[in-house]
């Protein structure tokens, strides 16, 4: 069947899916839907692809496997709405997106856009590395339908938001994943498309970017403008789109209110966490330069020295082993840790104290956080694990690795459940009673 992008629409439909497939031949090279700027980009760089020869084995692979990448998604997005899309790796959420922003086209099936697209989806997309930031903005808003004098009155803007004024007329090539991003995303975002769809390449950026980028997003949802938005923080999920779509092994397992469809995901992935130390076979994202293999938990005393059960306000040490493939200098191990509404609690890295890991191919490294005096009330929660470079790499990131349970101390907690947060405040309270009408 076809797929169909529509400048005008007589209804309230901004995006309209008609059970969607998109099959993958493993081995074999996909012959793509060429989008403008893809010929755009095509016709500046032919004359040097002439010289490069292609491998036939890159042509046609008689062994080749196929998958379903996506199989029969169908769904409808108003105009104006917030929707988040999450699932695990491998689910099809970026699949999805990118036959949304007409970087590839679907096997079967029907999408139909009303309007404009802009898209940040993973680094490299976008943007033409040999042409500055400068040049690449113009060129995005040329490729959406914008005369020169709009481009320029949002011009600075993009530059502004993107805090990479002194690298604006640099190449893109030469910037770094977190300078990609924000500009991407500032030229996604202040393009004014119809329909914003975004990926987890937020994920790049430091924490106060990200905070920015919610925030702008929130923006462009209040100015009446559609956003797609993928990412495995539930938090930001919640906080950002009333309506959600659950993705499962590339079929659409659930849409609804967002609070519904992400209490089920995360049931799924406490299923999945529950108490689990091996992370050699766990779902993982990175380069895999170097890899987690175990993670374990335990609450100890002040002292270090082992207790039975993790109580609110003990200490919790926990042991994260590595597995190193090739020599990488100056990284980074971080810990988050959510609860069973996705909603991050705690946030530490070595390079917080200072410390950053060097790895040698071949090694096996124990890294060990200890958390003190932990109040988090009782109930369940999870933990991420992340090992990296800055914005430079993601060497290895598993989201909900392991999880663990916190139990009552003998005082603190005994009046909580009257009002369920989260965390637990020590404090002193005091009455102070006064006869007769005061002074």
């Amino acid at each position: 069947m076809n797929h169909h992008f529509l400048e005008n629409n007589m209804t309230d439909i901004a995006i309209k899916v008609e059970n969607l497939s998109k099959l993958y031949k493993i081995g074999a090279r996909q012959q793509g839907y060429k989008t403008l700027r893809e010929s755009v980009m095509g016709i500046l760089t032919a004359p040097m692809q002439r010289f490069k020869k292609i491998p036939q084995s890159a042509i046609r692979n008689p062994q080749s496997e196929s998958i379903w990448a996506l199989k029969d998604v169908s769904f409808e997005v108003k105009q104006g709405e917030v929707v988040g899309i999450i699932g695990g790796n491998g689910a099809g959420k970026t699949t999805l997106l990118k036959i949304l922003s007409r970087i590839t086209e679907p096997t079967e099936g029907r999408a139909e856009i009303y309007g404009r697209v802009g898209s940040l989806l993973e680094v490299g997309t976008g943007f033409h590395p040999e042409l500055t930031g400068r040049e690449n903005i113009y060129l995005n808003g040329a490729i959406l339908g914008m005369r020169k004098a709009e481009i320029e009155h949002k011009f600075h803007e993009i530059v502004a938001f993107s805090e990479i004024e002194k690298f604006i007329d640099t190449p893109v090539k030469r910037y770094s994943s977190g300078m990609y991003v924000r500009l991407a995303f500032a030229v996604a975002a202040h393009l004014e498309p119809e329909v914003l769809v975004v990926d987890e390449v937020l994920a790049v950026g430091d924490a106060a970017f990200q905070k920015k980028c919610l925030g702008k997003m929130g923006d462009v949802a209040k100015e009446g403008r559609t956003v797609l938005f993928v990412s495995h923080n539930m938090g930001a999920i919640i906080a950002l789109c009333p309506r959600c779509l659950l993705m499962n092994n590339g079929r659409l397992e659930m849409a609804g209110a967002v609070r519904e469809v992400t209490a089920r995901y995360q049931a799924k992935s406490f299923a999945t966490a529950a108490d689990r130390s091996d992370l050699r076979t766990a779902e993982r994202r990175g380069t895999g330069k170097a890899v987690f293999s175990s993670i374990n938990i335990k609450p100890v005393t002040q002292y270090g020295e082992p207790i039975p059960v993790a109580y609110t306000g003990c200490n919790l040490s926990i042991e994260i082993e590595i597995d190193c493939h090739v020599d990488i200098a100056d990284s980074n191990v971080a810990i988050v840790v959510y609860d069973l509404n996705g909603y991050r609690l705690i946030d530490v890295n070595t390079a917080q104290k200072g410390t950053f890991v060097s790895l040698k191919a071949g090694q096996h490294v124990m890294v060990v956080f200890v958390l003190r005096e932990v109040l988090l009330l009782p109930g369940t929660y999870l933990v991420s694990v992340w090992l990296g470079r800055g914005g430079i790499e993601h060497t290895d990131f598993i989201e909900y690795a392991t999880s663990f349970s916190m139990a009552a101390d003998a005082e603190g907690t005994k009046h909580v459940e009257v009002f369920p947060g989260p965390y637990l405040c020590r404090f002193d309270s005091s009455v102070t009673y006064q006869e007769g009408p005061g002074e």
